[in-house]
């Protein structure tokens, strides 16, 4: 099986799902990942830092184990302004990947960013440009999920988990891997922060660790 993660960030596809990923590899599937946005700091490109997140987004992917990392390098904060910029390159990642399933971030996210790939998404994944693509399933990321407004419209109401328990310390690990992005506990994206989240999952569905999900459109044949 053929599934790809589209993640506006380096660091979202840990975030929201690590543990399902390396739950998939041991299961033997062919996992790739999407990166949309370089990253920028105080509001400014800088091409170095760019550099050092890719290669901290390839240390998580050897400790996951995922097949294939894609940057489309699109301008990070300002996904919002270039919608049209995200669809295009979305669409061929899409065409050459050719998944069965496809995961992306939640439209509630707090953050522009996020909001547009979601957007951007949606119309890459028409049903009929995405034929072979059987199931289209939203993650939570900690830090941005969890703070949006407390209304309907951009609430997420899991109605998917997946047990992580024997690969939660992996998820951790590969987290780790980011240090830039690393927070202080009691942050949502600290270490201690997600693992405590994984464990709340987990209680929501009796196991020890999951990941929660949406499942936003699935077709069977």
């Amino acid at each position: 099986m053929k599934i790809l993660i589209i993640a506006p960030h380096m660091d979202d596809e840990v975030l929201g799902c690590g543990g399902t990923i390396a739950r998939h590899i041991e299961r033997g599937d062919e996992v790739h990942v999407c990166f949309i946005a370089n990253r920028v700091y105080n509001h400014k490109y800088d091409l170095e830092s760019n550099k050092k997140e890719m290669e901290c987004a390839l240390k998580a992917r050897e400790i996951l184990g995922y097949r294939e990392a894609y940057f489309l390098n699109l301008h990070d904060e300002r996904l919002d302004t270039c919608i049209q910029d995200i669809i295009i390159p979305l669409e061929k990642c899409i065409k050459s990947v050719d998944p069965e399933i496809v995961f992306i971030n939640h439209w509630g996210d707090n953050h522009q960013d996020h909001k547009a790939v979601f957007q951007a998404a949606m119309v890459a994944l028409r049903p009929f440009a995405s034929q072979n693509v059987k199931k289209i399933i939203c993650y939570e990321v900690p830090s941005s999920t969890d703070q949006s407004p407390p209304l309907q419209a951009f609430a997420f109401l899991p109605n998917f988990y997946v047990n992580i328990t024997s690969f939660l310390e992996k998820k951790l690990k590969a987290l780790a891997c980011y240090e830039t992005e690393s927070r202080n506990f009691p942050h949502p994206r600290s270490l201690l922060g997600v693992k405590i989240h994984a464990q709340k999952r987990g209680l929501e569905i009796g196991f020890e660790a999951a990941e929660a999900f949406f499942i936003l459109r699935e077709k069977l044949y």
